[in-house]
């Protein structure tokens, strides 16, 4: 028997701060001045659940812990709930589409 899908993607909004970081720096070589700075990640848990697990630093990204705002729902609420399949592949078109667009990404 299947399993209903449960898995999300959810998008972060980084503080600017975080482009101090040379890491993030150095994988976000098309950058635009100006454009938001994001975490893009997916989670079997909901995405509210997730980024208070990162806020807290249970199983968290450091960019997050240091640099988290909030989440931004209008870039993923649309997809969610999925597959687990289906999460994967939305967390990397989501990263991509958004990196073409001139925002700073990190994924894990």
């Amino acid at each position: 028997m299947a399993r209903r899908p449960h898995y999300h993607v959810y998008v972060i909004e980084l503080s600017k701060d975080v482009l101090l970081e040379a890491r993030f720096r150095k994988n976000n070589p098309g950058y635009v001045d100006g454009r938001p700075c994001v975490y893009v990640g997916m989670t079997g848990l909901d995405p509210d659940v997730r980024f208070d697990k990162h806020m807290a630093g249970i199983q968290a990204n450091s960019y997050v812990t240091k640099y988290g705002l909030r989440l931004l729902p209008d870039l993923y609420e649309g997809f969610n709930p999925m597959r687990y399949d289906d999460a994967v592949d939305k967390e990397i078109e989501i990263g991509i589409d958004l990196r073409s667009a001139g925002f700073g990404v990190w994924q894990a």
